[in-house]
């Protein structure tokens, strides 16, 4: 039997005191930290929720716009026709290729007149959804932005509808001879007139994104008008790469965008962050300042 040195055995209870002590003292920053993390990670959780939620009402407001257009969706389809029926020669008619391609037809037919008529639906859960994300002054527009979207959207389409058809058809149909009988596809059609419409509803929202992107002090009048000459080429290739292959096409699409930008500068300099004036008193007072700052450093 060995008698343990009473200073050693001190030692070691003092060590082991001061482990369990560190341990304990740990214990509770860890917790603190991980509670951190929590409260850091909730916001996340959060925003994902709130966008699932907002895709799902989306998701739903399509659906129900697409089973009220089905309904009607030859009538649709025969008013989406008459821009080409009535520049097509006498000879000529639609044509489907495809067994299954007029079905089709009424089904794709439908699904963007429900995307359109849902269009207020759509964008103002795309506002709601950015509206955390703004100053409490910012959040009322909302509601406007969301109302203006969906007019401007519809606004492109019909300016489409209305103006671009009949000079594009017009233009087509005159290369048509009696050796040549025009004699288009209705998914041809379909696709192009459809891509045509969505292509414009979304140009039309240029300046509702200048209004946003000013407000964030994104973009500024100055920036805009530097770059109009960048602005101009990019108006053209953006044409060139939605419409046919034609000049007149190409214009006709053009020349609304470019009008679009200059309004879109206007509604940079009416909406946009406006800079702080340095009132004469204050810059007396900074260059008091300045000087006094100056003086004690030459002390």
């Amino acid at each position: 039997m060995t008698l343990e040195d009473p200073q050693k055995t001190t030692t070691e209870q003092s060590a082991e005191l001061q482990h369990t002590s560190a341990q304990s003292a740990s214990s509770p920053a860890t917790l603190a930290s991980s509670e951190d993390d929590i409260e850091k990670s909730m916001p996340l959780l959060e925003h994902i929720n709130e966008l699932r939620s907002r895709l799902v009402r989306c998701f739903i407001a399509t659906a129900l716009g697409f089973v009220a257009c089905y309904g009607v969706a030859d009538i649709l389809f025969a008013e989406l026709m008459k821009p080409l029926t009535l520049a097509l020669p006498e000879n000529s008619h639609l044509i489907f290729t495809a067994l299954p391609e007029a079905f089709f037809t009424y089904l794709r037919v439908a699904f963007v007149a429900g995307l359109f008529l849902a269009s207020p639906v759509l964008f103002y859960q795309i506002w709601a959804f950015i509206a955390p994300g703004l100053y409490e002054e910012e959040k009322r527009y909302a509601i406007p932005l969301a109302f203006f979207s969906a007019t401007f959207f519809i606004g492109g389409a019909a300016f489409c509808f209305f103006v671009v058809f009949p000079f594009a058809f017009k233009f087509f149909m005159g290369f048509a001879t009696t050796e040549i009988i025009p004699m288009p596809s209705v998914g041809d059609y379909l696709g192009f007139s459809l891509k045509l419409l969505i292509a414009f509803g979304l140009i039309f929202e240029m300046p509702l994104f200048t209004f946003f992107l000013a407000r964030m002090g994104i973009v500024t009048p100055a920036l805009m008008r530097r770059g109009r000459r960048y602005a101009i080429l990019c108006i053209f290739i953006t044409a060139a790469i939605l419409t046919p292959p034609d000049v007149v096409s190409q214009l006709l699409m053009a020349g609304p965008m470019f009008l679009l930008y200059e309004f879109s500068i206007l509604i940079a300099v009416a909406f946009g962050r406006k800079k702080r004036k340095i009132e004469p008193e204050d810059a007396d007072n900074n260059a008091k300042d300045s000087s006094q700052q100056q003086n004690t450093a030459t002390e």
